[in-house]
């Protein structure tokens, strides 16, 4: 262990983490004032584990006796005819060209059709059944709504709440109360179990957005505790963990089949997000950051930059998203209805129909998922 002290003691030099003239010792809990703890952030790890089997047993217990009794479906779409040339193909390729499906069409003396038909009913085997996805959905907004609540109530009679300024006024020497210990322990261990049940839920088109995104809050979260920013990541949480709320309860309307639910839920998403994610975000959390905080800390460290840059890094995943969620939303009120979820099944984006024309098979719900 010797041997590593040296490196161990770089990383942690208060020349990198903390403002100048400030030591560690600075920053110790005394009887006056508790401060954040870097050793802290080991306990969302085992809470992540609990927050997972709280999952299972809500979804099991809760979410998939609703869904049902909403009379959403179980069932996944029956297993397609065994073809072992088709089958190679598949697995090597799920997205074939005209030039393919004539080829092979040609070496299985099938028609075109029959070989469009069978690529349909083959990526809808792969297709969760509307059941699985609307318990994820409903794990996410039940998670979401307690923490917007809870994140709201403790925030209320915050002074940062309502002046900004007061994330920085006093820094590095702003004591953490037990509240603010209790959310972000808890946003930390749900998003280590996110990161994890990303892997085994619904595949999305942005799998790896999301994944960037997950890592991206846990460093942020990280950061902003080990530095004592938790005031200003505090604001950060609640404005992102509102716009979910929306977003999940407009595909569970989708997947209950609730249409005209579905289309005002969206619409009030969509505000709600242009509203938190592009408008409260970066005119008044990332000018704070960047503008503000310069101004009343003075003389900024390392690991500031890297804060602000992580702040910034989501604020391009919310730019991405908010892309795609204009795009849906145009081609919905074309249609006619909230048609759309952008972060549809990987198997569910083009296909091919019956009649060999190309369609959008399932754009379900209501838009990308997405919080800090």
């Amino acid at each position: 262990m010797s041997m590593f002290r040296p490196l161990i003691d770089a990383f942690w030099s208060p020349d990198i983490w903390l403002p100048p003239n400030t030591q560690w010792s600075d920053l110790e809990p005394n009887d006056r004032v508790q401060y954040t703890d870097h050793r802290h952030l080991i306990y969302p790890l085992p809470m992540a584990v609990v927050v997972l089997l709280i999952r299972y047993l809500l979804e099991k217990y809760c979410f998939s006796p609703f869904g049902l009794s909403l009379g959403i479906k179980s069932t996944k779409p029956k297993k397609v005819p065994n073809n072992d040339l088709l089958e190679d193909m598949f697995a090597r390729n799920s997205k074939w060209n005209h030039k393919e499906v004539v080829g092979l069409a040609k070496r299985l003396d099938w028609t075109e059709r029959q070989v469009e038909r069978w690529l349909r009913l083959r990526r809808a085997q792969d297709r969760p059944s509307t059941l699985i996805k609307f318990c994820e959905s409903s794990w996410r907004c039940f998670y979401y709504t307690f923490s917007f609540h809870y994140g709201l109530v403790f925030l209320w009679n915050k002074p940062w709440l309502l002046n900004i300024d007061y994330c920085w006024i006093g820094y590095p020497h702003q004591g953490v109360t037990r509240d603010t210990w209790w959310y972000y322990m808890m946003s930390l261990s749900f998003y280590w179990a996110l990161a994890v049940s990303q892997f085994f839920d619904v595949k999305r088109k942005d799998f790896w957005q999301m994944f960037v995104h997950h890592i991206c809050t846990i460093c942020l979260l990280s950061f902003s505790w080990i530095c004592n920013f938790h005031r200003i990541g505090t604001l950060v949480l609640l404005t992102h963990d509102c716009g979910d709320i929306f977003l999940e309860f407009a595909k569970m309307a989708k997947y209950a089949k609730y249409q005209k639910l579905c289309d005002f839920i969206s619409v009030v998403f969509i505000f709600v997000w242009l509203l938190t994610r592009i408008g409260l975000f970066p005119f008044w959390i990332l000018y704070s950051t960047s503008v503000n905080a310069p101004q009343v800390v003075n003389q900024m460290f390392p690991a500031y930059y890297i804060f602000n840059g992580l702040l910034f890094l989501l604020l391009g995943l919310h730019l991405y998203w908010t892309h795609l969620i204009l795009r849906i939303a145009y081609l919905s009120w074309n249609s006619g209805k909230m048609d759309g979820d952008i972060r549809s099944s990987s198997s569910d984006e083009i296909t091919l129909d019956d009649d060999s024309n190309t369609k959008i098979d399932d754009i379900n719900g209501a838009l990308p998922n997405g919080t800090i």
